[in-house]
């Protein structure tokens, strides 16, 4: 069971694919790690050694901003748009998207617009 930077990594996946489940680290990332540690991305992480591990653990945690360190950043800059009200800061306080997707029909759930059950628009009154 390898634990890098706070998160227990699958150990039945090939190692340049367990490091993707580390936030902050991407596929491309992944194999930049791999390389400069010089294990082969295809090996799956039970078959690690221990001092492979370690490798892997040193060039993550020094060498990038992960997990808790980079989520805070991340609230860090959407706090700082919300605050000089730019238009990027706005939507996120709406909670609408933020990077020029329509929200007409999509990002239901977002806007709150959940629609159940499809019906046609006409509303078929019954005589009683």
């Amino acid at each position: 069971m390898a634990r890098i930077a706070g998160v227990t990594i699958p150990t039945n996946k090939q190692v340049s694919i367990a490091l993707t489940y580390i936030y902050g680290i991407g596929d491309t990332r992944a194999a930049q790690i791999c390389e400069k540690a010089g294990v082969a991305k295809t090996v799956r992480v039970k078959d690690l050694s221990e001092e492979q591990v370690n490798k892997v653990r040193d060039l993550v945690e020094k060498g990038f901003r992960v997990e808790g360190e980079l989520r805070r950043d991340v609230q860090a800059h959407i706090k700082r748009l919300k605050e000089i009200g730019s238009y990027r800061g706005t939507r996120h306080m709406k909670r609408l998207p933020a990077r020029g997707q329509r929200s007409k029909t999509n990002s239901r759930t977002v806007r709150g617009n959940v629609r159940k059950t499809m019906r046609s628009g006409r509303r078929i009154l019954t005589k009683t």
